[in-house]
């Protein structure tokens, strides 16, 4: 009886962990497995180490530009160890503590721990390191992985992913990330303000092809600007290694073939579910090249079994993978279960300035034929910008004809925080008269969200079409 559970969670990560949490006071039997460490991929190697490190370099970035604002700081400089030791104090204490302190008290809390790579034996029979254990129900969160294309010389040349890049013993003097979405942007920029001479290679004709081109544009230019490299239309061919660093053989458009000599390559093409290991067939699990099949629920194809997070979603997030977790907390005990609710998704690119997007773009929303309005806000029309000497940036907001939301793009310090208000109002099907009317404080950042409902509220009746 002792290995026999109400669920067993495959995945200590943002979707297992929310999970947990949101079953820990109910008595039920629970076990969490984890083959690596506790908090998954965002709290050890993704998205709080490397908010702290955009966080420090912008610190670092900002000393080093003061002078605007009348300041002036003798010496900005930094020391990579002590930066190293407070990314680690800060995933410590979002853990909780040491690793064998947020492990004792999951245990004390009544959850068991299980360490080691987990396999499927059957429907309700899980296998770790030898033993089995059954459960009545069983959630897979098992994430993503850095997707590794298959270039010659790769693997004997050398390379990092985002796993080894938040904590670099020493940082290279020449990096090459190879990847222009949101995770290579990221890490373009921290590097770039620590003195790293960064080139970013994309394959395909622009960087972070999922957001607002507008916007989009508007924050490679400032990347540019700031003296990132950003090479599109670029494929990276072959990698060797040499006595005076990796020799990338490039392939960029009509230039054709040529060298580019760095000292890393940082692989960040993107991220693909993890569930190789788990062989899911002996459960009759089904699979697609996006990850594992589950229907509006979170269900799988085998009805005690659920999914969540990065294995079975399209929307690769901590944010929308600890909402699934805390789902099919629900759904897996449920008479009723509740579908997944994706009316108001959005995400942050954490760069300074940040890019938030939310619902549809405007280019989504033309090749759909979709009627609707657009309106614009330059951040330097806002007061507190001003203030803040953060005027780089615009707000984008995206209605239908009745003034519905059906897409906003912020790009603006803090701009994760401005947009916030609208993901509540698209879920709450608010129209954009509503937020013009609403009266905010002044000054703030958010002012501009009132500005421009104001501008769609204005076009309300008109037949303009974006």
């Amino acid at each position: 009886m002792e290995d026999k559970y109400d669920l067993l969670i495959i995945g200590a990560g943002a979707a297992g962990s929310s999970a947990v949490s949101a079953l820990d006071k109910t008595g039920k039997r629970i076990a969490l497995i984890e083959r690596n460490i506790l908090g998954g991929t965002c709290l050890n190697y993704g998205c709080d180490p490397t908010k702290t490190l955009l966080h420090i370099a912008n610190l670092l970035y900002q000393a080093r530009h003061s002078k605007r604002f009348g300041l002036r700081i003798s010496e900005a400089s930094f020391d990579w160890q002590e930066v190293r030791q407070r990314v680690q104090q800060v995933i410590t204490q979002l853990r909780g503590g040491p690793i064998d302190e947020a492990e004792a008290k999951l245990r004390h809390e009544g959850i068991d721990l299980i360490h080691g790579e987990a396999s499927l034996i059957s429907p309700h029979e899980v296998s770790v390191s030898g033993k089995t254990f059954y459960a009545q129900r069983i959630l897979i969160a098992t994430g993503s992985q850095t997707v590794i294309p298959p270039v010659e010389g790769l693997q004997e040349t050398g390379y990092i992913t985002n796993i080894q890049a938040v904590s670099l013993p020493h940082l290279p003097r020449r990096l090459a990330i190879v990847g222009g979405g949101a995770i290579g942007v990221e890490f373009a920029q921290l590097f770039h303000r620590f003195g790293v001479e960064v080139v970013v290679l994309e394959r395909s004709p622009i960087i972070v092809d999922k957001e607002d081109r507008e916007l989009a544009d508007k924050l490679c230019a400032l990347l540019s600007q700031e003296g990132i490299r950003l090479k599109t239309n670029t494929e990276l061919k072959r990698a060797r290694k040499e006595p005076d660093g990796k020799h990338l053989t490039i392939s960029s458009g009509e230039k054709g073939e040529m060298e580019l000599v760095v000292d890393e390559i940082l692989m960040a093409v993107g991220r693909r579910p993890s569930f190789e290991a788990l062989q899911l067939d002996k459960a009759g699990v089904q699979t697609t090249k996006k990850g594992i099949q589950v229907d509006e629920t979170l269900r799988t194809t085998v009805p005690h079994i659920w999914a969540a997070g990065d294995v079975a979603s399209p929307y690769q997030f901590t944010h929308i993978a600890s909402a699934q977790g805390k789902l099919v907390a629900h759904n897996a005990f449920a008479d009723r279960p509740q579908r997944f609710d994706d009316r108001a998704i959005s995400w942050v690119t954490f760069t300074h300035p940040a890019l938030a997007h939310l619902g549809k773009t405007e280019e989504q929303l033309k090749q759909e034929g979709t009627p609707y309005k657009v309106a614009r806000f330059s951040m330097n029309e806002n007061e507190r910008a001003v203030t803040l000497g953060e005027t780089d940036g615009m707000i984008k907001v995206l209605c239908d004809p009745e003034g519905k939301i059906l897409g906003a793009h912020v790009l603006a310090d803090h701009a994760g925080e401005i947009i916030s208000s609208l993901v509540v109002a698209m879920r709450n099907g608010l129209t954009v008269g509503q937020i013009a009317s609403s009266i905010l404080p002044y000054p703030t950042l958010s002012e501009a969200l009132t500005a421009v409902a104001g501008t769609l509220q204005e076009q309300a009746g008109s037949e303009q079409t974006g």
